[in-house]
């Protein structure tokens, strides 16, 4: 072999080598983001600590802001615009169930007492009316209190109520014919006389409130995206759990919950479902994060938006990446305060409105 044809070889070699370890190279920071190993140890050190201290019960966290109708899931809301007024908004002194601020409410007179067991066993199959809910109370004897027929309790009263608005919109006449029929079919078998309210009042009433709920209906949401290498499921999980975040039911989405159980979640972390069911996740490739707040459902005591704002700067310092919204435009910090600000203003109308956000009856109204 002669000397020109060794030297080509070897040349040939170092060209061949250069290339594998640039490919090599390329394909390590391309490659998606893992939890960090140490971490991943002292997770599984605290879960099995927790196993042995609660007997090895699993531990499921019921994300229940998950599934909801949205008709009228409107980002943007006019935080200025006035509360209706064509028609009166009757007031009462319940909250949290039938309450006249969002319901219909048909009472049912009765005769004598009505036990619990006999108020169950009528009860309609379904508890709507097209889209709208539909609730059932009755007059405890004993305390005095509305509550939801109780098996072994004694009633004096039902009343029988139906949600004038939702995400879906307003309740129309089919639907309150729907609970007419429901509600009447009720009372006959629990021996009692219903009284109706006026029906196109109702109507009436029901596309006010609707007007007012879309007008304020706020549902934020951040976009993160990865400045450079994509990450795992699990690097993506590693890092929001150091905030706060937990799994929520569905694959690929995280929630970061209030500290009372079974409020809906202050924020919502999503990523491709996909990518959290692939069989080896590891190598799945995520490029972006959607942060979610659902304006209504949470306590403004909460301070969800700094919360999110705070969470949002975090990951993306934390995993190099940029927060936008959902057009891809960098938000900046002069954004997030014009946001907060209208925010305020937002709560504010709600609270003047006895709909604050995060109560019951906002929840209900906005869900």
């Amino acid at each position: 072999m002669s000397n020109l044809t060794l030297a080509l070889a070897i040349l040939g070699g170092l060209v061949l080598a250069a290339v594998v370890a640039y490919n090599t190279l390329m394909s390590r920071r391309n490659a998606p983001r893992q939890p960090d190993a140490v971490d991943i140890a002292l997770d599984e050190a605290e879960r099995a600590l927790s196993g042995a201290h609660d007997g090895d019960a699993p531990h499921l966290h019921v994300d229940p802001n998950q599934v909801s109708s949205a008709d009228r899931h409107e980002p943007l809301f006019d935080p200025d615009l006035p509360a209706p007024s064509g028609v009166p908004v009757p007031t009462g002194d319940r909250r949290g169930g039938l309450d006249p601020l969002i319901d219909v409410i048909a009472p049912v007179s009765l005769d004598g007492l009505a036990s619990g067991d006999a108020a169950i066993a009528a009860m309609p199959p379904t508890r709507r009316a097209g889209s709208k809910p539909v609730a059932i109370e009755g007059l405890n004897e004993h305390n005095g209190q509305w509550e939801p027929p109780v098996a072994g309790q004694r009633y004096s009263a039902f009343q029988v109520g139906v949600q004038l608005a939702n995400r879906t919109g307003a309740l129309n006449e089919i639907e309150y014919s729907e609970f007419v029929v429901k509600a009447q079919a009720f009372a006959d078998a629990v021996n009692g006389s219903p009284e109706f309210p006026e029906m196109l009042d109702e109507v009436a009433r029901a596309r006010e409130l609707d007007q007012f709920a879309g007008a304020h209906d706020a549902q934020l949401g951040f976009v993160l995206r990865a400045l450079h290498a994509a990450w795992s499921p699990g690097y993506v999980q590693q890092n929001a759990a150091r905030l706060g975040f937990v799994a929520g039911i569905i694959p690929g989405r995280m929630v970061l919950p209030t500290g009372e159980a079974g409020l809906p979640p202050v924020l919502g972390l999503s990523f491709d479902t996909q990518a959290a069911l692939a069989d080896d996740p590891a190598q799945s490739a995520i490029r972006e994060l959607n942060l979610s707040l659902d304006v209504p459902q949470v306590d403004r005591g909460e301070e969800p938006f700094r919360r999110m704002r705070e969470a949002a700067a975090t990951l993306a310092r934390e995993m190099d990446g940029v927060v936008t919204d959902s057009d891809g435009q960098l938000l900046r910090d002069e954004t997030m305060d014009v946001i907060g600000n209208d925010l305020e203003q937002l709560y504010d109308t709600l609270d003047a409105r006895d709909l604050a956000a995060g109560s019951p009856l906002a929840r209900r109204l906005f869900s």
